[in-house]
């Protein structure tokens, strides 16, 4: 009896109460809030698993007993293949009889796991405004609830003021995952925000992986068994090292090893130990000879060993230390004469090289003077012989003046009373006729510059809008404006274009006639009205050569067509019109020469001057009517002035101050035309430069002198020691002259002022205005 007792209460204890379909429905939806808040610990700390810990998870589910998985499958819920094999399993295990316990037991087991692990879900969580995405695993049937109060965790935001949203939906806290029509093992993607932005903000959570992905892989791990494991991967920027691996001989796939294919692990920081184990040296000590066995033979009876080869050693002489080290010091002399004969040789090699190298580059430099002043001859007989700007006419008047001097000293040297005057007379219809062919050429060149003038103007307004992009790219873009105005462009050049035929000539008319009709006022007509008269003298067989004015006529008044806006929209932007005329009034001075007011830009203002008198125009007819002088040189001077202090980069102003006559009174009354090293007078080859390169170039520190002495004197690093006193003092007096004379400009003067011998040199020529008091002399009694 207590054997069979036994045996029922053993057999009481292996049965397991399984739930059926009507018992896990009814539970799982019925629950009410006061169970759930009873289990709320346990089943938030399984609904809320990271995916890095879901394949631990899933496998610790495989070692925990029987009953909790039981107890844990009656609070999940489970989809409809879950359900159906779990019944099947359940009437197969009410049916069947021949079925053993520890088969059914498994088969609970497996099922109980699969409908564990089968219920959870990827979520990815991105959080507004920052725009974070975090990746968990959640389960499908846990409530929103926990879903919050995980993230108000790490947020530190109270779980009340966050809200989720799913497919545009606000999710609240009793709802889950499988009600919106989530499937188990599936992605999702929910949007976090904050309701109270003010007060709990949204911040980026720290110490995450921002480029973590993770997927679920199905692995075999037997027979017919396959297992599902979470990977996560993440990108990182260590450079791991290639370990090797193994490649199959058949399929040629490549498997490295695990190393390499995985982060390395950290090595944990250990500080520093002052033990006698870490201070002590371990030594040993072992003997590292190792045996070597050697024979020799002998000649004995029965052997004969040849000595054909065997060598006699004879001692030889002996010598003594001193001798030893009397032949090491016979050595090294041999040695070290030898050394310094070739050290010798490869010297003076470099000097010679040296020397080949001043002297190629000594006639190569007077090659490339030579081919300077080639080149500037040349260019001055082009000036001379074909004239385009201002300033080869001065030099032509220039030229003529000196002419005019030569033969005036000469007819005064050898002709005298009547034969003088007729020499005078003659010199002066010679001069007259030169000065008509300057003329000619003058009003030539100023055609040419006016057409090129107006063919640039056009080119201007007609040129696409560009653009230049980051990359260096250009982009070009026509406009209504700029097609309008390269039309008009293109109707003007064939205006002002000659020998044209007659058919020709007519179709040109035409088409100007039909693109100034489109508009109609007092200059249209006007055009129109030229063109009907050139066309009638065209059709009465007038020739060409006549009709010159009237066509000249005709172009002037179209280019004024394009110059007006209301036609060419585009010609506005290029326009010199003043936007605000009350500020151009203030910039209009009066020419007391011409008795006309002009612009600023009209007059030559030098440092010195106090007033506006004569304008540009009226300076060069006064120049070419009395003096005819060449400002050329000077101005060649002062652009080279220009250029070289911008190559100092060290912010020089006042070079840039001084103009024209500025520099020519400096040039002419303070170094007296000429190289105070040399006195060379030609003008075309001096330059001025810095007196002290460390200080920037002014009147009171420069210095004129041929272009060589002047990239000599560039290369001094100290003045005062490669010069005599003397030529010293000398420079000091003409800057002193330079300050005295450019003080008076009020912007110059603030460079010098408290300077203290300028003004010793101004009080020793001071006239001393005081008032004197006259004292009465003494009488003697």
């Amino acid at each position: 009896m207590s054997a069979q007792k036994e045996e029922d209460a053993e057999r009481k204890e292996e049965n397991v109460y399984i739930p059926s379909q009507e018992e896990q429905f009814p539970e799982a939806y019925l629950m009410d809030d006061e169970e759930y808040d009873q289990e709320e610990f346990n089943e938030r700390e399984e609904a809320l698993v990271p995916r890095e810990y879901s394949a631990t998870m899933s496998e610790s589910f495989e070692e925990e007993p029987f009953p909790l998985q039981a107890e844990s499958s009656i609070k999940s819920l489970v989809n409809f293949n879950q359900q159906k094999m779990q019944y099947e399993m359940d009437s197969d295990f009410l049916s069947d009889d021949n079925l053993t316990f520890l088969t059914r037991l498994k088969a609970v087991k497996e099922s109980l796991h699969m409908s564990t692990k089968e219920s959870s879900v990827t979520v990815k969580v991105i959080l507004h405004p920052v725009g974070q995405e975090i990746i968990i695993s959640f389960k499908v049937d846990s409530m929103i609830k926990h879903l919050k109060e995980h993230f108000a965790q790490l947020l530190g935001i109270p779980d009340y003021a966050l809200q989720i949203k799913y497919a545009g939906k606000i999710l609240k806290d009793k709802d889950c995952l499988i009600q919106q029509g989530v499937k188990p093992l599936e992605t999702v993607q929910v949007e976090m925000i904050s309701t109270c932005t003010d007060i709990y903000p949204i911040r980026r959570i720290e110490g995450l992986h921002e480029s973590s992905k993770i997927m679920t892989v199905t692995v075999q791990i037997g027979t017919n068994q396959f297992k599902d494991i979470t990977v996560e991967f993440i990108k990182s920027d260590f450079h791991k090292p290639f370990l090797g691996g193994f490649r199959h001989k058949i399929t040629g796939t490549e498997y490295h090893n695990a190393g390499t294919q995985t982060i390395p692990k950290k090595i944990p920081h250990k500080p520093n130990r002052f033990c006698r184990n870490t201070q002590t040296v371990i030594e040993k000590k072992r003997l590292q000879q190792t045996a070597n066995t050697t024979s020799t033979q002998m000649t004995k009876i029965g052997v004969y060993v040849a000595n054909m080869t065997d060598k006699l050693v004879v001692p030889g002489p002996y010598f003594t230390a001193e001798e030893y080290h009397a032949r090491r010091l016979k050595a090294v002399i041999v040695i070290q004469t030898y050394y310094r004969r070739w050290h010798a040789t490869v010297y003076v090699e470099e000097l010679k090289r040296q020397k080949r190298m001043k002297l190629a580059w000594e006639v190569e430099d007077q090659l490339r003077k030579k081919r300077e002043k080639e080149e500037w001859i040349q260019s001055d007989y082009n000036r001379r012989h074909n004239p385009k700007a201002n300033e080869d006419f001065e030099l032509l008047f220039n030229a003529l003046e000196l002419w005019r001097q030569e033969e005036l000293a000469r007819i005064n040297q050898y002709s005298t009373g009547a034969e003088r005057k007729a020499c005078l007379c003659e010199l002066l219809e010679k001069e007259t006729q030169l000065i008509a062919s300057i003329g000619r050429y003058r009003d030539a060149a100023l055609k040419e510059r006016q057409e090129a003038s107006i063919q640039a103007f056009l080119s201007k307004c007609s040129s696409p809008r560009i653009w230049r992009r980051a990359d260096g790219k250009v982009i070009e873009m026509d406009t209504q404006f700029t097609i309008r105005a390269r039309e008009l462009q293109n109707i003007y050049k064939c205006i002002i274009m000659k020998n044209v035929s007659h058919d020709e000539r007519l179709d040109l008319l035409l088409t100007l006639k039909h693109t100034v009709k489109e508009h109609e006022c007092k200059l249209t007509q006007e055009i129109l009205e030229l063109i009907d008269r050139e066309v009638d003298l065209m059709m009465r067989g007038v020739k060409s050569q006549n009709l010159e004015g009237l066509r000249k006529r005709i172009a002037t008044l179209f280019f004024h067509y394009i110059k007006t806006p209301l036609f060419n929209p585009e010609v506005a932007r290029y326009l010199k019109v003043p936007q605000d005329p009350l500020k151009f009034y203030d910039k209009i001075y009066f020419c007391y020469s011409c008795q006309l007011y002009l612009p600023c830009t009209e007059f030559s203002i030098s440092c010195t001057s106090q007033r506006i008198y004569r304008c540009r125009q009226c300076v060069s007819l006064e120049n070419e009517t009395q003096k005819r002088e060449s400002f050329l040189k000077y101005k060649c001077i002062l652009q080279r002035l220009y250029d070289s202090e911008v190559n100092y980069e060290d912010d020089s102003q006042i070079a840039f101050l001084m103009q024209l006559s500025d520099i020519r009174y400096l040039i002419e009354n303070i170094w007296a035309s000429q190289s105070i090293l040399s006195a060379c007078k030609d003008i075309d080859d001096l330059v001025m430069v810095r007196w002290d390169t460390s200080i920037e170039w002014a009147p009171w520190n420069c210095i004129l002198l041929t272009k060589e002495e002047g990239e000599a004197h560039l290369k001094v690093k100290n003045i005062e020691k490669e010069y005599e006193n003397f030529f010293l003092h000398k420079i000091k007096h003409k800057h002193i002259l330079a300050k005295n004379y450019f003080s008076q400009v009020p912007l110059l003067a603030s460079f010098i002022v408290n300077h203290d011998e300028l003004e010793d040199v101004r009080s020793k020529y001071r006239v001393d205005t005081t008032p004197k008091t006259i004292e009465p002399k003494e009488t003697y009694s």
